[in-house]
C-alpha cells in the first residue's frame, strides 16, 4: 500500500473564501474542485462558454464548438476577438503594470499609462514599416517592459508575434524564425549577464541575413533605446480577429529535428490564460506576479498573460544565481515568486536562507520546467513558511499554461502536484 505523503498547507478559511476559484465555483453550483474539474471536461460547451462569460470577452458566436474532429476542432465560429484589446480594458493609467529590473538597469515601474503609450508607439513603428494583420514579427529581445510593448503592439495589429531569447546562437534563432517567414526583426544590440557583456551586433546581421527580413534594433546594452525613427506616434488600436487567428509561434525544443512551431490563436489562448491566470494562479488586484523566464521559454508569454487580470507582473534579466532573486522579491514586493525546480534545488545546495534579513510579502511560489524533489517541497516551508502555497504545475508549449498544477482552495502534499487542471481531460 503506497504512503500518503504528509500535508504541507492547507489554505485557511478566510483564503478559501476570497480565492476566484471558490466563487466561480459557487456561480456553477459545484461543491468542491473535483466536482467541478469533472463539469469542465464533461461539458465543453458549458465550461468554456461559462470562461467567456465570467470575464467579459464579449461579442457574440455562433457556437461554442462546432466541429470535434481532431484535427480540426473548431472553436467559438464567428467570434471576433482581440488578446492585446481584452489585456488593456479597464485598466487605470496610474496602476502598475509591470515593475522590472537587470543587470544593465536598476529596478523600475511601468504603468499601465506608460505601457499603453509605449505599445501604441511602436504599433505605429510596426505600421511604417508595412506590418499588419498576418504579418509574422520576430523578436531577439530580453525580457524587459520594451518586448511586452512590442509584442501586445504585434497583437494590437492581428499580426503574430514570435521571440527567441538574445542568448541563443544564430543557428537556434535561424531554425525558428526562417520556417515562418518574418516581416521585420525586432533585435538588441547586446546583453549583460552575470557582470560580463555580449555583443549581439554581428549575430543579428547573420540571422537577418538569412531568414531575410529587415532589422529594428533596440539599444540595450548601450542604453540608447529604439532606434531613432522607428517610434511613431498613432492611436492604440485593436484588430477584431477570428478565434483562431494567430497570436503566436511558440517552439519545441528541437532535441529531433528542426524545433517545431507551434501556433496559438488568439481567442484560444485569451480563454486558456483567463481560466488560468484568474482560477488556477488566483491572481488579485494586490497581487505582484514573477516568473523567473527568458522570452525564449513559453513562460514568458504566461506572465505576460497575467496581465489579463488585476494583478502586475515582475520582470527580471540577468543572471538569477545566488541571492539576487530573493533581493529583488523584497525590492519588488513580490507576492508570488515563479521560478523552476532547479532554482530551488540550486538554493537548497547554496544554504540560501530567502527569508533571512528580508522582509518578504511572499504569499506563493511556483515551481515548473522539471519534477520538485519532496526535500524541495519542504524545504520552501522551512524557508518560507508554513503559510505559503507552493503549487508545482506541468505543461507547457502546446498549452501554453499547465495541464496539471496549482488549486488555491486544495491542501499541497508533499512531492505532489495538487491537481488536474481544469478543461484538461487527464488520464494516467
Amino acid at each position: 500500500m503506497t504512503e500518503v505523503p504528509p500535508v504541507l498547507w492547507t489554505p485557511s478559511a478566510d483564503r478559501t473564501e476570497q480565492a476566484n476559484m471558490t466563487a466561480f465555483m459557487r456561480a456553477h453550483g459545484h461543491a468542491d474542485y473535483d466536482a467541478l474539474r469533472r463539469w469542465s471536461v464533461e461539458d465543453l460547451e458549458g465550461f468554456w462558454a461559462a470562461i467567456w462569460d465570467a470575464y467579459a470577452v464579449g461579442g457574440s458566436y455562433e457556437a461554442v464548438l462546432d466541429s470535434r474532429e481532431m484535427p480540426g476542432a473548431r472553436w467559438f465560429p464567428g467570434a471576433r476577438v482581440s488578446y492585446a484589446e481584452h489585456l488593456f480594458r479597464g485598466k487605470p493609467d496610474e496602476r502598475a503594470a509591470i515593475r522590472a529590473a537587470s543587470e544593465l538597469r536598476p529596478a523600475e515601474e511601468w504603468t499601465w499609462g506608460r505601457l499603453r503609450a509605449e505599445t501604441a508607439r511602436i504599433r505605429a513603428g510596426l505600421v511604417a514599416r508595412g506590418v499588419g494583420q498576418g504579418d509574422r514579427v520576430c523578436a531577439y529581445l530580453p525580457n524587459i517592459p520594451e518586448t511586452v510593448a512590442a509584442f501586445l503592439a504585434t497583437a494590437s495589429l492581428g499580426a503574430v508575434w514570435s521571440s527567441a531569447a538574445p542568448e541563443f546562437g544564430a543557428r537556434s534563432v535561424i531554425d525558428r524564425f526562417a520556417q515562418i517567414e518574418p516581416k521585420v526583426l525586432l533585435a538588441i544590440d547586446g546583453y549583460r549577464y552575470g557582470g560580463k557583456d555580449f555583443d549581439r551586433s554581428e549575430i543579428v546581421e547573420g540571422i537577418a541575413g538569412e531568414i531575410g527580413a529587415p532589422v529594428v534594433r533596440l539599444g540595450y546594452l548601450d542604453g540608447s533605446g529604439w532606434e531613432e525613427g522607428f517610434l511613431q506616434d498613432g492611436p492604440l488600436e485593436f484588430a477584431q480577429v477570428a478565434f483562431d487567428h494567430p497570436l503566436w509561434v511558440l517552439y519545441s525544443s528541437g532535441t529531433t529535428g528542426l524545433p517545431k512551431a507551434i501556433v496559438h490563436g488568439q481567442g484560444g489562448i485569451l480563454l486558456e490564460h483567463l481560466k488560468k491566470m484568474w482560477l488556477h494562479l488566483d491572481a488579485h488586484a494586490e497581487d505582484r506576479i514573477f516568473w523567473f523566464t527568458t522570452t525564449g521559454w513559453m513562460m514568458w508569454n504566461f506572465l505576460v498573460g497575467v496581465l489579463l487580470t488585476d494583478a502586475s507582473i515582475v520582470l527580471y534579466d540577468g543572471n538569477p544565481a545566488g541571492e539576487v532573486l530573493w533581493d529583488l522579491a523584497e525590492e519588488t514586493g513580490m507576492t508570488v515568486f515563479g521560478t523552476s525546480a532547479a532554482f530551488i534545488a540550486a538554493s537548497m545546495k547554496d544554504r540560501i536562507e530567502p527569508a533571512k534579513g528580508r522582509d518578504l510579502k511572499l504569499h506563493a511560489v511556483g515551481v515548473t520546467g522539471s519534477p520538485l524533489s519532496p526535500e524541495g517541497f519542504q524545504w520552501v516551508y522551512d524557508e518560507l513558511g508554513s503559510d505559503t502555497w507552493l503549487f508545482s504545475t506541468s505543461g507547457g508549449t502546446d498549452v501554453c499554461t499547465a495541464f496539471v498544477g496549482g488549486v488555491p482552495t486544495l491542501p499541497v502534499y508533499r512531492g505532489e502536484l495538487q491537481a488536474r487542471s481544469l478543461g484538461a481531460k487527464i488520464e494516467a
